[in-house]
């Protein structure tokens, strides 16, 4: 048994090391989140899209459903239903059904923050440089991008746009 105890130490430091991993992959895993994102006329007018989606790549936010689109009023105004009454409503279902956009699907690790980080600030102006804001948007009001601000609008986002067999992994 002497002869073999350096041996069962080690590769039982072995088992340890690997269950760690496994348990660190695992919890790395339990953070991957979908999150709904556009691609708004202005930015799609300047055929920004590969460009956008670039950056959301390097950000390790993964496209995995998206659709070319314009907008209808309704849909528009259905996305839209919470600004209601407020005075850039109607100005904005007017823009978001004035082009095509691209409405997509993100999956990653923490995605709903860290699209909200890549994006940048609505207001351009406050954006951070590097965003896709910074980087694309015209104004506060032709600002390029949109993404969910929660879980819950994530879900209720991506089912307007999508059926459940439409978002897949790559």
């Amino acid at each position: 048994m002497k002869k073999y105890k350096g041996t069962l130490i080690a590769l039982l430091l072995v088992l340890v090391i690997a269950f760690m991993f496994i348990f660190k992959e695992k919890e790395k895993m339990s953070n991957i989140e979908y999150t709904f994102s556009i691609i708004k006329p202005d930015a799609v007018s300047r055929h920004l899209e590969s460009e956008i989606n670039e950056i959301f790549a390097q950000n390790g936010l993964e496209v995995v459903a998206f659709k070319p689109m314009t907008m209808t009023v309704e849909q528009a105004s259905e996305f839209y239903a919470e600004h209601k009454g407020r005075p850039f409503y109607n100005s904005l279902v007017e823009y978001m059904t004035s082009g095509p956009v691209v409405v997509q699907v993100l999956k990653g690790q923490n995605a709903i923050t860290k699209n909200r980080e890549v994006m940048g600030a609505t207001n351009p102006k406050d954006a951070a440089p590097g965003t896709i804001r910074a980087q694309f948007a015209e104004s506060i009001d032709r600002n390029s991008v949109h993404g969910s601000d929660s879980p819950e609008s994530a879900k209720r986002e991506i089912s307007m746009f999508f059926d459940y067999n439409e978002v897949t992994s790559k």
